[in-house]
């Protein structure tokens, strides 16, 4: 697999340079991300912009990269302008799969994802006793 890699400390970015997401890069590709996991990161930014094609080996593994960051209250990006490359990934139905077009906009959806997750994670201080006799306002 042709790749660069950089790592920031939310994220990992992986310039992929193949033009198909097929035959052995995919297992190359899968056993980076476990790398990256292994360190510590759940949020992977991965520019597919000159790749063209995917197989069914590589949508597995799409789908298996994607469950794993997001089960870790992570992301997985893919970074591509490609209208036909969209389209095929939009089709493949990989659940809450982030395609964007440009690296920027990608880091900018992992760091929103992050300030979710840790608002989210925090605690409002009412426990469901709070809300006993508790009733909706009938007035806008």
């Amino acid at each position: 697999m042709n790749y660069s890699l950089q790592k920031k400390e939310q994220y990992a970015y992986i310039d992929l340079e193949e033009a198909a997401f097929a035959n052995d890069v995919p297992a190359s590709f899968e056993e980076t991300s476990r790398e990256l996991f292994r360190e510590g990161f759940n949020n992977l930014i991965v520019n597919m912009q000159v790749t063209k094609d995917i197989d069914a080996n590589g949508t597995a593994i799409l789908k298996k990269i994607n469950r794993l960051c997001i089960n870790d209250l992570g992301m997985l990006v893919i970074v591509t302008k490609d209208d036909d490359f969209i389209d095929l990934l939009e089709s493949l139905k990989i659940p809450d799969l982030n395609i964007l077009p440009t690296q920027e906009e990608a880091i900018d959806a992992v760091f929103m994802n992050n300030l979710e997750n840790e608002f989210g994670a925090g605690e409002d201080d009412y426990d469901a006793d709070d809300y006993d006799n508790v009733s909706e306002s009938k007035e806008p």
